[in-house]
């Protein structure tokens, strides 16, 4: 059997679809990952998330304790409660996938590993470009433009 080359496409659809939108729903926009802009079909536009409980795609990792909708500077500040012994994460509105607005839940298409090992939140450098330049580029560096569950 001939080994097929990882950096090309065999056979798959484009990953684009009209619109310039990912190929699945939630997908990141095409062109580059923008940690701090939510996703147009996210289903964030004009709500307070304050309150909703916040899940990883591998479970639950505690509720919306402060949310920005600044443009160009979006994010979440999550409460982990005892998940990680009562830290506040900050977490880029890019990494939003869908809000359901009946269960009053925020889905990050981030693992709990994934956030837990991110930067260390700090409230009085969440304005700071610097901060937010190290925050954003370890959120785009975890980025994959792979769907969770898809096999690689």
């Amino acid at each position: 059997m001939e080994r097929l080359d990882p950096r090309t496409t065999h056979g798959t659809p484009d990953p684009l679809v009209p619109g310039g939108g990912g190929a699945f729903p939630g997908g990141t926009p095409g062109g580059a990952f923008d940690p701090w802009r939510y996703r147009d079909d996210a289903g964030v536009s004009g709500v307070d998330l304050v309150g909703y409980k916040v899940e990883a795609t591998d479970g639950g990792i505690g509720k919306v304790d402060r949310s920005s909708h600044e443009v160009s500077s979006s994010y979440l500040v999550v409460d982990t409660g005892p998940w990680i012994f009562g830290k506040k994460v900050m977490v880029p509105a890019g990494t939003v996938n869908h809000v359901d607005h009946d269960e009053r839940k925020v889905y990050v298409d981030r693992s709990k590993d994934q956030i837990k090992a991110a930067p260390e939140f700090d409230e009085t450098a969440d304005t700071d470009p610097a901060y937010r330049e190290k925050l954003g580029g370890y959120y785009s560096d975890t980025y994959s433009a792979i769907p969770p569950g898809t096999a690689r």
